[in-house]
């Protein structure tokens, strides 16, 4: 092998082996180190934080509406001490639209009238509580008045219904009476 061609094996060894090299993978570089960043300390002079805030009280409809669920499910000498423990607090209007609910649920004589009353003093009350609650009111007001409405027509019904069977019980009367009367009656040729 002639010099030239003993140098160049070498040197092409070697230049494959820097190209291999090359390709192989290169570790990656380390992550830097975190940052400390170090905030000052407040100066003692500084006002104590705020108090939070004292929780919101629940909106008046809100109270309302689960009064409403809470009164639904009372048997009725439950929901009687209610109505009797709300008609001896303060008339406030969230209790007397509590006590128009209790009237509205119990549903006997006069009670749609009195939770009409009541709703009616809840309109026109005065304060951001009235305000609040007006639109519930007007609305339970509708159907207190639909159901006063209801009740007038079922007791027109039903004194109607007890004048017919009145009158129908004044007509069999009538037809026995006759019926006695024609039995009694000799028929043709009969001698008594």
């Amino acid at each position: 092998m002639p010099d030239a061609a003993r140098l160049l094996l070498p040197a092409s060894t070697l230049l494959g082996a820097l190209l291999l090299a090359g390709c192989a993978a290169v570790p990656p570089p380390a992550p830097p180190a975190p940052a400390v960043i170090v905030l000052p300390l407040p100066p003692d002079d500084l006002p104590p934080p705020a108090e939070p805030a004292p929780p919101r009280e629940p909106h008046p409809v809100a109270l309302a509406l689960a009064s409403a669920d809470r009164l639904r499910q009372l048997p009725p000498p439950e929901l009687q001490a209610e109505l009797a423990r709300l008609q001896g607090a303060a008339p406030t209007p969230l209790a007397q639209v509590q006590l128009a609910l209790g009237w509205l649920q119990a549903r006997q004589g006069g009670d749609t009238q009195r939770a009409a009353q009541a709703l009616a003093r809840v309109l026109q009350a005065e304060g951001d509580e009235a305000r609040a609650l007006a639109p519930l009111a007007r609305l339970l007001q509708a159907q207190a008045t639909e159901a006063r409405r209801l009740e007038e027509q079922s007791e027109r019904q039903a004194q109607q219904l007890r004048e017919a069977q009145r009158r129908a019980e004044q007509l069999a009367d009538r037809l026995d009476a006759l019926r006695a009367i024609e039995r009694s009656r000799p028929r043709n040729g009969e001698v008594r």
